[in-house]
């Protein structure tokens, strides 16, 4: 039991410390819960609040942001995360006729996400794992990532 309150108590001072490394910035909301998202995995109600409190907003306002970009989940995902580009560019290099096979791979254990654009529109179709890009990506190099990311 101890053991729990102190894994609260530290998760609770990270956020602080999330929290005042960000609110003195120039438009805080964003950064600090990109921060938050990456940190604990997910924004939850509890974060949501102090947020809110910190930086003088309403939990509504704070909620708004958080439930409007997909970048941010309110409760964690363990599953590793692929995000495949399905933009026009990546549409026209034949993204869609890849997706069945990715998804076929993944089955239960890789989330693969939806993105529209990663930025590489003259390489595609291309994925994010993590920090990695991967470009000119063809059925069996889009596989052999879902597969590495099992």
């Amino acid at each position: 039991m101890a053991r729990g309150a102190a894994d609260r108590m530290s998760a609770a001072q990270r956020l602080a410390d999330l929290i005042a490394e960000h609110s003195e910035r120039e438009g805080p909301l964003l950064p600090l819960l990109h921060a938050i998202q990456h940190h604990f995995g997910c924004i939850d109600r509890e974060a949501e609040a102090e947020v809110a409190k910190a930086l003088n907003l309403s939990r509504a306002e704070v909620h708004g942001v958080v439930s409007f970009y997909h970048d941010f989940t309110e409760s964690p995902d363990p599953r590793p995360c692929i995000e495949l580009c399905r933009a026009e560019a990546c549409q026209a290099r034949g993204v869609e006729a890849l997706v069945a096979a990715a998804e076929s791979a993944a089955d239960s254990r890789v989330r693969l996400k939806t993105v529209y654009c990663l930025g590489l529109c003259s390489v595609g179709p291309n994925a994010r794992l993590g920090d990695a890009l991967y470009a000119r990506l063809d059925r069996d190099a889009l596989v052999a990532l879902v597969e590495a990311a099992r």
